[in-house]
């Protein structure tokens, strides 16, 4: 049998290039690898749907077990994970130094049901005394300004909502328009004068917030289109396994010094680092190490009304990735 052409759409990573550069092949598939900025993957990906197998973001992901014809199926392979307490940045002259302080400010944000801003909304409300619906958030371009949309978002009513087509958020967070901003990326005015992290060293607050719950956020999910993961018995498993050795050839990598594979001066030494804080397998793969972490992002995903219903993770993927 010939093997099945796909499409696959991710962000380039040390994750996914052995895919891409065929160190890894993919059982039984003909693959199409094409690497994409995040941002602009999931806005072709949402409006287009180009690729037949796509990192996609894992709050969208939930929204979409929602609609009737469930149009995507998640594999667990996690190809971006970040615990984002460092992805707060605030006004310097609001006088804000914790999370509480942000109840009843103006918080920008990109995109209302990024990972991000789910995993910050219910962090804070957990552990640190800010209730999700305190804050006024307000929806706009990072760095330039935006009349829509990039792909489509729902904005529940509990919450305070404003919108800015004027400017971007990073400027209007360093005039004071807004008082913190929550970003998947930096703004181009964090300058540590104006505008700095919340929490300027966020490494032990990371630290004791994995400590205490044991979650590694992850903020995209492998997915490929129902229809043909339906059609084609077999195709999920070859990409989970695929996927997953691709990831373990990431991690040899960052352990050979012989020729570094990052431009990290210490990176055997960050990634011992990690390891004794983390555990060896701190980027896990498939159902049941991940499981105390999608019970999370559910939970949370129900608190913000992004999703009515309470999903277990089972009904996030296939029968044949529950051994995982």
């Amino acid at each position: 049998m010939a093997p099945l052409p796909l499409s696959i759409g991710v962000s380039d990573t040390d994750r996914t290039r052995p895919l891409a550069t065929g160190e890894v092949a993919i059982a039984d598939v003909d693959a199409t690898v094409t690497f994409m900025g995040v941002q602009a993957l999931f806005n072709k990906q949402l409006s287009e749907h180009t690729f037949d197998c796509c990192e996609f973001p894992l709050g969208t992901y939930l929204r979409t077990l929602e609609r009737a014809d469930r149009p995507y199926l998640a594999i667990p392979i996690f190809p971006s994970r970040h615990f984002r307490f460092s992805s707060v940045f605030v006004n310097t002259g609001k006088g804000i130094s914790r999370p509480a302080d942000l109840a009843g400010r103006r918080i920008g944000i990109p995109v209302f049901d990024m990972a991000a801003a789910v995993w910050l909304r219910g962090i804070f409300e957990d552990f640190h005394e800010l209730p999700r619906t305190a804050p006024i958030y307000v929806a706009g371009g990072l760095e330039e300004a935006r009349t829509g949309d990039e792909h489509p978002q729902f904005y529940p009513d509990r919450f305070r909502h404003e919108e800015r087509t004027d400017k971007g958020l990073a400027e209007l967070l360093a005039e004071g328009a807004i008082d913190a901003l929550y970003t998947a990326r930096a703004p181009s005015t964090w300058d540590g004068v104006a505008v700095e992290r919340l929490f300027p060293h966020p490494m032990p607050v990371e630290q004791a917030y994995y400590r205490k719950t044991g979650i590694f956020p992850a903020m995209h999910v492998l997915a490929i289109k129902r229809p043909i993961a339906e059609a084609n018995p077999g195709v999920v498993r070859s990409l989970f396994v695929a996927f997953a050795k691709a990831q373990s050839i990431a991690r040899a990598n960052l352990a050979d010094a012989a020729a570094l594979a990052t431009m990290l001066p210490w990176q055997l030494e960050s990634l011992r680092t990690a390891e004794a804080v983390l555990g060896k397998d701190y980027w896990p793969v498939g159902v049941s190490k991940n499981r105390p972490m999608l019970e999370a992002a559910i939970r949370y995903m129900r608190a913000d009304g992004l999703i009515e219903i309470a999903f277990s993770v089972e009904d996030l993927f296939s029968a044949d990735m529950l051994d995982t």
